[in-house]
Formats: structure tokens, C-alpha cells, sequence
């Protein structure tokens, strides 16, 4: 497992015991499994006569033939990885954006999903944080956004454990592109917006592209969100006033965008960490911060 290497587990006399040499040597079965440590790349792991696995197994993707150092047995032949094609096309559509001012790090998205001119789902959170301070904005497919986001703060969380120190914005950033980029050209569909305290804003795509700026918007309602931020952003906002232009800037692109819609998610981002704000439909405001797992509406008791 991925915490047995981090916590020495391998080398103390109780694995030994557990997974003697001969236990080792009599396997006769080799399976292609995803290694936490390498970010995808397939090794062969090993499994005893009696079925017992001795790591997590996993399904090798289709697409992962470039990530092979060594081919491991069996391997499938090239005309059975077939894409297999919808019966017909899902538009998707979205409003997310992220800005720098001198009060922190503002994220900020609509909460609809839709599949083409289907209203998928009214109350989804495309704001996801990752830790205490950095959350991801994403819009795009919603299954490889939750997979992709659920890969990096796993990466984040390993790296911490094996430095002992929490990873750099730049560093989730790189690493993330560095994961993406093989995918480069299929039908994997990610846009993610790393939201820091660091105050940095990168951008990373599912081709592995790489930006680094003070404001974007993504999405289908991006340039009427960019309507907005255009006319209003400045460094020296207050905090009032940058969640106000934030809300301004999605709800206008969702009354003009018919992919975007429903309630505004806003995050945030200071030196003590994120702070979830939730515009509900009547009025309201739903706040959580990270150290507050209850969450309070300050006019009304619905929640978001």
C-alpha cells in the first residue's frame, strides 16, 4: 500500500513473517496495478498460491501504453482498446472563475450540471478543496473532474507525508500537468483552476497546459463572466467588495448562459485558510470555513 513505504513497513521483522521470501518466490500469477508512487506508470505486482493480494489492484487504462518502462504479461492486443462512442453528443457547459486581490484568493462557480439540454443536477460543487489552503475549481467532464481531483490531493497528501512538508501551489500545479499530459488528444475533458494562498491562480487543462495570471474564467458563461471582471477588478478591493463582484460576475453568466445556472459557490482563500460562502436562491448566505464543519445561514435555515 502507499503507506507502507512512507512508514517503513517493509523492513521491520513483523513483515517479514507476514510475507516470507518463499511466499514471495512461489507467486505465479502477475497483474498490471497502478503504483501510488509513480504517478500511473503500470508494474508488475505479484500474487501468492493462496489469492492473496499483496497490493491494491487496479484496471490498467487503454491509454496507458506510454506510461510502460517494461511490458508486463499479459498484455491485450492494440485492436481491443476500443473507444466506445456515445450515441449521441452531451454539450457540456459551466461558469467558473478565480481572481487575486489583496485580501487573498476569490473561486467562485455556478452549481449546475447539464448534459447537453438536460439539466443534469441544480446543486453540484464544482469548488473542491483540496487542503486547508488551496481548492480547485473545475468545469469539464464531471466524472474525470472528480477523479483527477481525487488523483491530486492523494499526490498532495503522499508528498506531505514522505517531506514532511505540504506541497507548493507551483508544485501541485506541475505535477498535475505532468499527470494530464499523456492524456493529451483523447476524450479526456478536465479544466482545473488552482486557487492558493500563495496567491497564485494557475490554470492547468486536460493537455497538460500550464497557466499562471491574476484572473480566469472558465466555461461555456467565461466571457460574461469576463464582462464583468473586466469592468471591476482591481488589486485594492476589500473583501466585501471582491465576494459582491465575484457573485456579480457568475450570476450574470448564468442569466445569460443556459448551461450555467442555480445557486453561486464562493471560496474564500486567506492566510488562515478557505471560507465557503453559498448564495442560495433566496438571499441568503451560507458561510463554512475550514475549521467549522456546521454550516450557518445568516438570514433564513435552509441550507445549500
Amino acid at each position: 500500500m502507499a503507506l507502507e513505504d512512507v512508514c517503513g513497513f517493509e523492513e521491520t521483522l513483523l513483515h517479514r513473517k507476514w510475507f516470507p521470501a518463499s511466499y514471495l518466490e512461489d507467486s505465479a500469477t502477475s497483474y498490471r496495478t497502478t503504483d501510488s508512487y509513480n504517478s500511473g506508470l503500470r508494474q508488475e505486482k505479484s500474487v501468492g498460491n493462496n489469492g492473496t493480494p499483496l497490493h491494491f489492484l487496479m484496471p490498467a487504462l487503454p491509454y496507458s501504453t506510454t506510461f510502460n518502462r517494461r511490458r508486463s504479461f499479459p498484455v491485450p492486443p492494440a485492436n481491443h482498446s476500443v473507444t466506445v462512442r456515445r450515441p449521441f453528443p452531451l454539450s457540456h457547459g459551466t461558469t467558473t472563475l478565480g481572481f487575486i486581490f489583496q485580501g487573498g484568493v476569490i473561486a467562485a462557480a455556478d452549481t449546475r450540471a447539464s448534459a447537453g439540454g438536460l439539466v443534469a443536477c441544480p446543486a453540484v460543487h464544482k469548488i473542491t478543496p483540496i487542503h486547508s489552503h488551496l481548492v480547485v475549481t473545475s468545469s469539464g467532464s464531471g466524472a474525470d473532474c472528480m477523479l483527477w481531483e481525487r488523483i491530486l490531493a492523494r499526490e498532495i497528501r503522499l508528498y506531505q507525508l514522505r517531506h514532511r512538508r505540504r506541497l507548493s501551489i507551483r508544485g501541485a500545479a506541475k505535477l498535475l500537468s505532468f499527470m494530464l499530459h499523456p492524456f493529451k488528444g483523447t476524450e479526456v475533458c478536465v479544466a482545473l483552476t488552482l486557487c492558493g494562498w500563495d496567491k497564485e491562480l494557475i490554470y492547468v487543462c486536460s493537455d497538460g497546459a500550464r497557466l499562471q495570471g491574476d484572473v480566469f474564467s472558465v466555461g461555456s458563461g467565461s466571457p460574461y463572466a469576463y464582462g464583468v471582471l473586466d469592468r471591476e477588478l482591481r488589486w485594492t478591493l476589500s473583501k466585501d467588495e471582491a465576494v459582491s463582484l465575484a457573485r456579480e460576475a457568475v450570476f450574470r453568466a448564468t442569466h445569460r448562459d443556459a448551461y450555467s445556472g442555480n445557486n453561486v459557490d464562493l471560496f474564500l482563500i486567506t492566510a488562515k485558510g478557505w471560507m465557503a460562502m453559498a448564495i442560495l436562491p433566496c438571499g441568503s448566505i451560507c458561510i463554512r470555513s475550514v475549521h467549522e464543519y456546521q454550516i450557518r445561514c445568516h438570514f433564513c435555515k435552509c441550507k445549500p
